[in-house]
């Protein structure tokens, strides 16, 4: 009996020396990974939680439930499902990165904001202004949050790639189009999927797993993108997306992911910082030969 029980506390240690050495980015992966599998219950939790992280990081437990829509208990079992002993484990990586985190790209711009409020100069300049902080913000959120090594496995499928497939609807649109043109001047071959005619689905066709898609879609994410992206990872073709948060449908189906927020004053939405990481990539892709 005694024997059992040592084995028990074995497997509890080392189940707790785990999940001390978990990242806030390693949790964030897992919980995007397996959000689709996870109980609706489950799915409400982790969509709070990714998108509320200080709240979790600060709050009790019956603070969060209440704010999240759920039970204390449904957190319990959110935290159980990743390999945690309790609720409290898992709160832990929250506070960490509150504790490592500079001021969020949100807050900045919180900030920002309530500076401007009560300006009495509300005329063209006073909105350029608006809008040339809010994308400094972005774009310094930009270098913070982008890994160095996500940027060199991206470049390096795009230089495996005998064709380059581009692909982005609506808002995103410019970001493939200038994509093809750079990519065309520095010699590699492209192919925008511009879906004209509604032939995306012939177009999607031309796709091999000698080539590579990079696709962008952010909220509300094109359908199409979204089924041509699934379509890619079936055909085994290396997907790098561009997208705005890890529930994005692109993130399970792509082999390297980037997260941008770009700027927003009221609700106007710029394309600078996703602009600013396609230019890396095509001028790193073209220096590098």
């Amino acid at each position: 009996m005694a024997r059992g029980r040592t084995r028990i506390k074995a497997k509890t240690g080392a189940r707790r020396q785990a999940a001390a050495s978990v990242t806030y980015a390693d949790l964030n992966r897992e919980i995007s990974t397996r959000y689709e599998s996870l109980s609706k219950r489950l799915r409400q939790i982790a969509e709070f939680a990714l998108k509320n992280p200080n709240e979790i990081a600060i709050e009790s437990i019956a603070v969060i439930a209440a704010h999240a829509g759920v039970q204390p208990s449904a957190l319990i079992r959110f935290a159980k499902a990743f390999g945690f002993d309790g609720f409290s484990d898992l709160q832990r990586i929250f506070q960490q990165r509150l504790r490592e985190s500079r001021p969020s790209y949100s807050e900045r711009i919180a900030a920002m904001r309530e500076e401007m409020t009560g300006r009495s100069d509300q005329g063209p300049q006073a909105i350029l202004t608006r809008f040339a902080e809010a994308n400094i913000a972005a774009l310094q959120h930009l270098c913070e949050e982008t890994k160095s090594a996500d940027l060199d496995r991206a470049v390096q499928i795009l230089r495996k790639a005998e064709t380059i497939h581009l692909l982005a609807q609506r808002r995103a649109f410019p970001l493939a189009a200038y994509l093809y043109y750079a990519l065309s001047k520095i010699g590699r071959r492209a192919h925008l999927i511009d879906a004209i005619g509604g032939m995306d689905t012939e177009q999607r066709q031309l796709m091999t797993p000698r080539d590579a898609l990079v696709a962008i879609t952010y909220a509300d994410y094109t359908p199409r993108v979204v089924e041509t992206v699934a379509f890619a990872a079936q055909r085994k073709v290396p997907v790098i997306g561009i997208t705005d948060q890890p529930l994005s449908p692109l993130t399970p189906q792509s082999d390297v992911v980037f997260y941008v927020e770009d700027a927003a004053v009221h609700d106007f939405r710029s394309l600078g910082a996703s602009m600013c990481l396609a230019q890396a990539l095509v001028v790193t892709l073209g220096t590098a030969g």
